[in-house]
């Protein structure tokens, strides 16, 4: 693969203009589709084959108005009237009147008829029923019905407009939003020291988000894209847009710091740290296409459409990287006597006295071996001041930072998971409103009603009286606040009955009674002849959250099969793995921890801006797992890599570590602040879905990144030492080499800078010629 990416970026420098414009192409391509198509973004939560999707669909055949989405509007009297005093009660006539007459409206039913009225007669709610989904409302349906209540607000009574329609919140991103790309900005420019070089993971980064963005809006025009798969695919691909192409441009500067060749180097670029790219963004990948396997279709297309847009990121940063390379030209390089001149320096030595040594003429020059010491001269850097702290204590370490997660993850053993509903839309909002008003008039379950569909299988009147019978039978069972008389089809012998429960759409208490109305299905059928299904929204939240739950542990199971399995490719060693699996475990069990102790105990909510603290979002555990899954791999990959690649050199195990942390942890803490930045913007956001996730991935980033990769990864190959990489020859000799590291590219070192395009010439590339396995040091030493 290195050889190949190899080519990849030289041919990239090479014809750089070809490769801008062709990716300018793309773009403006999927702006016009964009433009031609149109998008529709669609937050309705299905699950094809369950009950209650099953028992909506044959709903939407008799009762369209009862399968379509509702809205609520809720009346207030002012204190010492009612609503019965006739100029209230005209304004009111009025207001649903009106309502009726509002886009894709199929019926209004007033609070009298409903039965919906307090006892002291000041508050009333309305239901109004559309023949439609949420998805598939006017655009402007929502804004019509709440233009009609003024009638009802010009005679002095308090309106508020909520209900299902509304959904949890509308998704506006704000100025804050940008904040994680200002603070990118600057970790670039700290890191790098080069306004042009820390301007490029920017371009790039854009070049793919924008791309990737306008394709997905495209094709919604065809396929259920929600609003929450806009928001990961935005936040991943800024994420990894910006890390994927800091590794490659910190490789870049670093090899022109020792005066190779800027095609070269673009090459090189691309064949060592493209490569780690190209593995970690495959991770990332597969974790998300793995959403597939939940069957669940607005979680496949979250999946699908975030994978689509890394993969972008990954060919944006092998092949546009490389061509603005070339337009930069040796401009990259670091000034002379600079920090980054003086780290490329010292790397550059390390790896010739790695090189002397192997070939025996190391004592041409007095090199003896060290114990991993910085070359004199080189800056001591915090990563490897870090590492080696860790490794004077290995054990200590590992048993702090195992501390440290699991008790960050004792808040999980409460997880509960639930859809968002209105409840969790942000104060002030119409939809907010009306949901505390109804809970606090009417109670929580008014929120949230049960639909059961009763198939009597009889019509006329044998049918009405079936219906009835299973009505009085719901009726009687514990947790029901209220059961609606039938609306029976004399024509299909269908009726449909409310139930609302004297719970929340949220509670476990409603769930509970779903269960139960469930169970007793079958008694029911023996007892009155009728099939009895549960549906409605709160049921179908219901029936996507159990199926979550479900599939949480076998996908955990395919996660981290794949872990094992594809770092076991990449570093042919038994214990990187399973330290590698380990390490992502704690990470996403501290994460699941924090999301608990804010979102759902309520620590840190006023301050995180959190509406209200509830159940955890049914499908956050998943998403979590799949992006952090891959995320984690990155660091694992590019820190892991370099402490591999100079053991392979040197055969020295504990120096290894604090060498390779030395050349590869600035990189990593400054890709792994971006993420974090990048995600932490987002929670700022007041869309209920995306603010846990948001944070879940900000907190999972921050603590994958320095409690375990930074911290506990060189504290367990420290304490196994040469183990570490071991390998069993027989299995050695199975795996197929990734050459992640580039060891088949021919040594650098004869390739200095030189005229441009001096470069072209014997630039293929061989296999070393070290002669030295995968998995065991040169020389076998």
């Amino acid at each position: 693969m290195a050889t190949w990416l190899y080519r990849i970026g030289r041919g990239a420098y090479r014809r750089r203009w070809l490769v801008s414009a062709a990716w300018l192409a793309v773009l403006v391509a999927t702006a016009c589709c964009l433009a031609v198509l149109g998008g529709r973004l669609d937050n309705e939560f299905t699950i094809p084959g369950s009950e209650s999707q099953q028992a909506l669909d044959t709903m939407a055949e008799d009762f369209p108005a009862a399968a379509g989405t509702s809205a609520q509007i809720v009346f207030t009297a002012p204190e010492g009237e009612k609503l019965t005093d006739p100029a209230l009660a005209a304004a009111m006539e009025r207001t649903l009147a009106g309502a009726a007459e509002a886009p894709d409206v199929a019926a209004v039913v007033p609070p009298r008829k409903a039965g919906t009225v307090t006892p002291d007669g000041r508050t009333a709610l309305a239901q109004i029923s559309y023949d439609v989904t949420r998805s598939e409302l006017d655009g402007n349906a929502l804004d019509e019905l709440e233009r009609t209540t003024a009638p009802a607000e010009e005679a002095g009574l308090d309106v508020a407009v909520g209900g299902q329609a509304y959904g949890n919140g509308v998704l506006t991103a704000g100025v804050l939003e940008l904040l994680g790309v200002v603070v990118a900005v600057a970790v670039l420019a700290l890191t790098f020291g080069s306004l042009l070089a820390a301007g490029m993971p920017l371009l790039t980064a854009f070049t793919g988000v924008a791309t990737g963005l306008f394709g997905l809006l495209a094709v919604s025009s065809g396929l259920t894209v929600s609003s929450t798969a806009v928001s990961l695919a935005l936040m991943l691909g800024l994420a990894v847009g910006i890390d994927y192409a800091l590794f490659i441009v910190s490789r870049h500067r670093a090899q022109l710091a020792t005066g190779m060749d800027p095609r070269e180097s673009a090459g090189r670029a691309a064949g060592t740290a493209g490569s780690a790219v190209v593995f970690a963004g495959t991770t990332v990948v597969i974790a998300l296409a793995g959403l597939c396997v939940v069957r669940i279709p607005f979680l496949t297309v979250m999946g699908l459409s975030a994978a689509a847009t890394v993969l972008i990121a990954v060919l944006v940063a092998v092949t546009l990287l490389p061509a603005l390379f070339g337009f930069a030209g040796a401009r990259l390089a670091p000034r002379p006597g600079s920090r980054a001149a003086r780290r490329a320096a010292a790397t550059d030595e390390t790896h010739h006295e790695s090189v002397e040594r192997d070939t025996g003429q190391a004592g041409e020059r007095g090199v003896t071996g060290g114990t991993g010491g910085t070359p004199e001269g080189a800056p001591h850097t915090f990563g490897e001041r870090w590492a080696r702290g860790v490794t004077r204590r290995p054990l200590l370490a590992i048993l702090a930072v195992a501390a440290v997660l699991l008790t960050a993850a004792l808040p999980a053993a409460d997880l509960r998971l639930a859809l968002p509903d209105n409840g969790s839309a942000a104060h002030g909002t119409p939809q907010r409103e009306a949901y505390d008003r109804i809970e606090e008039t009417f109670g929580p379950g008014f929120n949230g009603p049960l639909l059961v569909l009763a198939d009597t299988g009889e019509t006329g009147a044998a049918g009405q009286q079936a219906a009835a019978a299973v009505a009085k039978e719901l009726k009687g069972l514990p947790g029901t606040e209220r059961v609606s008389a039938p609306q029976y089809d004399p024509e299909s012998g269908r009726a449909v009955i409310q139930v609302v429960a004297g719970s929340g759409p949220q509670d476990e208490a409603t769930q509970y009674l779903v269960d139960d109305i469930r169970e007793r299905a079958g008694a029911m059928e023996e007892d009155t002849g009728t099939e009895v299904s549960v549906t409605g929204t709160t049921a179908v939240g219901i029936d996507v959250s159990d199926r979550l739950s479900a599939s949480l542990l076998p996908f955990a199971a395919v996660v981290v099969g794949l872990c094992l399995i594809l770092l076991l490719l990449v570093f042919r060693s038994l214990v990187v793995p399973l330290k590698a699996t380990v390490g992502f475990l704690l990470s996403v069990a501290a994460s699941f921890g924090a999301v608990v102790a804010v979102f759902q105990w309520g620590w840190l909510a006023d301050a995180l801006g959190v509406a209200a603290t509830g159940p955890v979002v049914s499908f956050l555990p998943i998403v979590l797992m799949a992006v952090l899954f891959g995320l984690a791999m990155d660091y694992e990959v590019f820190l892991v890599s370099s402490m591999r690649e100079d053991w392979i050199r040197t055969g020295r195990a504990r120096p290894s570590v604090v060498t390779g942390a030395r050349h590869a942890s600035r990189v990593v803490t400054a890709a792994a602040l971006i993420m974090f930045f990048v995600f932490a913007s987002f929670v700022s956001m007041e869309d209920a879905i995306v603010k846990p996730i948001a944070f879940s991935l900000a907190f999972g980033v921050l603590v994958d990144a320095f409690a375990v990769r930074m911290t506990l990864v060189p504290a367990v190959l420290a304490l196994v030492g040469r183990g570490a990489w071991w390998l069993p020859p027989w299995l050695d000799r199975m795996l197929p080499d990734l050459d992640i590291e580039g060891a088949r590219l021919s040594p650098p070192h004869d390739r200095k800078l030189t005229e441009p395009g001096s470069g072209d010439e014997g630039a293929a590339v061989s296999p070393d010629s070290a002669g030295t396995s995968a998995g065991s040091p040169a020389g076998g030493k």
